[in-house]
């Protein structure tokens, strides 16, 4: 560990922020919401107020003039997700397009917490987008497998084992690469596993956290065991080069850029908090909204409610029967009303749904036309089990495809994946 466990000089910048973040409450229910890493619910049928989190978590707004920049530079259309806003908030963006026009190197790092056998379609959004970056911007990436900590959040002694966890962990990798990584520049990682390489990493952000500072932002009680307490610092150490010795070396430079929803803010506003004072440079974020449960938007799509969830496990049958039966409308009670009224968008499940799966523009707006208030076919909109038809007939070959993918993936391919290494870039 000699290269890793050199001494660092904090410099002293960001102190009145730094000042501000240790005593911000982010765990707390304000503004009729709660976001945190555990917990995401809103007390209004449209769900999170986003306007209100950006001011809350003091995050910046990927604006129009952000995405065209970054068009620009890499000379690729801006993903669907963030000409729509899916991708809505950020944290020093510019600095990594800086990095990109001046050919300088920054990384990218997402994660997964594996708590069921396969993954729901809410989970595939951080990397399909993750993956996109990783092709327009040709950089190297590291996925964190949580496996720690969902056995600190949900273990027993019985059924819910570490071992479960760790076994999830490598069952949801395969999900991972059938996403289509480039295994030249990906490296997966369980916790469990790798933690060793990271622990100097972990112990150095530890002591520049303090106890008032991790309860003000995660929300930590006198009865939540003592892992949970430490675990924010294990899930920031990627966030730094240091902690992967192998593909960085010694070198401090290169900026993380991590894309993820916002509920995993909390833990990043704590990360670029301690970063100037252990000599490190903050990470960047882009945030993404909460990917609807089917049951509406005022909670977040959970693994552990499988009959309203759709997994990419799922059979078209399956697909189909959860869509119909479960996903909320905004249509209106009467068929006769929808017809002339039209949906609140707003609030339905299939509309909102689309917005992340439909790739096509055309079809999307032909959608929001047709679906919702508006002159187009006045006196003739569509129905609610239209637009639920719309969204089926779009995920059931997302769903194939990414189940034919998932076959193809090997164990040799998911310990080649995870294995410690130089990654080329």
């Amino acid at each position: 560990f000699h290269l890793i466990l050199k001494s660092h000089v904090a410099p002293a910048v960001d102190s009145e922020m730094a000042a501000q973040e240790e005593t911000v409450d982010l765990a707390s229910k304000q503004d009729g919401q709660i976001v945190t890493p555990w917990d995401v619910e809103a007390d209004d049928d449209e769900g999170i107020d986003y306007d209100k989190l950006i001011d809350r978590f003091g995050s910046q707004r990927i604006t129009p003039e952000l995405i065209e920049r970054m068009e620009k530079l890499t000379g690729k259309k801006a993903h669907p997700w963030l000409r729509r806003g899916m991708f809505f908030s950020h944290r020093d963006l510019e600095a990594v397009l800086d990095l990109y026009e001046q050919k300088k190197p920054f990384y990218l790092y997402t994660g997964r917490g594996p708590s069921s056998d396969a993954l729901h379609m809410g989970h595939l959004i951080p990397f399909m987008f993750t993956k996109w970056l990783q092709e327009v911007f040709d950089v190297p990436l590291v996925i964190q497998m949580t496996d720690d900590e969902k056995f600190l959040w949900k273990g027993d002694a019985e059924t819910n084992t570490i071992e479960r966890f760790y076994k999830l962990g490598k069952e949801n990798a395969r999900d991972i690469i059938a996403c289509g990584f480039d295994i030249n520049k990906t490296f997966i990682f369980s916790n469990l596993e790798y933690i060793g390489h990271m622990y100097p990493t972990i112990v150095r952000i530890e002591r520049a956290v303090t106890y008032s500072q991790a309860k003000g932002i995660f929300g930590f009680t006198d009865s939540d065991n003592v892992g949970k307490h430490s675990f924010p610092a294990i899930q920031a150490a990627p966030s730094f080069p240091v902690a992967f010795p192998h593909i960085f070396g010694d070198d401090t430079t290169p900026l993380c850029l991590i894309p993820c929803a916002i509920d995993q803010d909390p833990y990043f506003r704590m990360t670029r908090d301690v970063a100037p004072r252990l000599g490190w440079k903050k990470p960047a974020l882009m945030h993404s909204k909460f990917f609807p449960a089917l049951t509406g938007a005022k909670s977040k799509m959970s693994a552990s409610v499988t009959s309203t969830t759709i997994f990419v496990s799922d059979t078209p049958e399956q697909i189909k029967s959860k869509v119909n039966k479960y996903a909320f409308s905004g249509g209106q009670v009467e068929a006769d009303d929808q017809k002339k009224m039209g949906a609140n968008l707003d609030v339905d499940v299939a509309f909102q749904w689309m917005r992340f799966f439909c790739d096509d523009d055309d079809t999307l707006r032909k959608l929001e036309e047709e679906y919702g208030p508006g002159p187009v076919r006045a006196g003739d909109k569509m129905l609610t089990g239209e637009a639920k038809a719309l969204l089926i007939k779009t995920l059931q070959p997302i769903i194939a495809r990414h189940q034919q993918a998932r076959a193809g993936v090997t164990d040799e391919m998911v310990e080649a994946f995870m294995a410690v290494r130089k990654l080329s870039f």
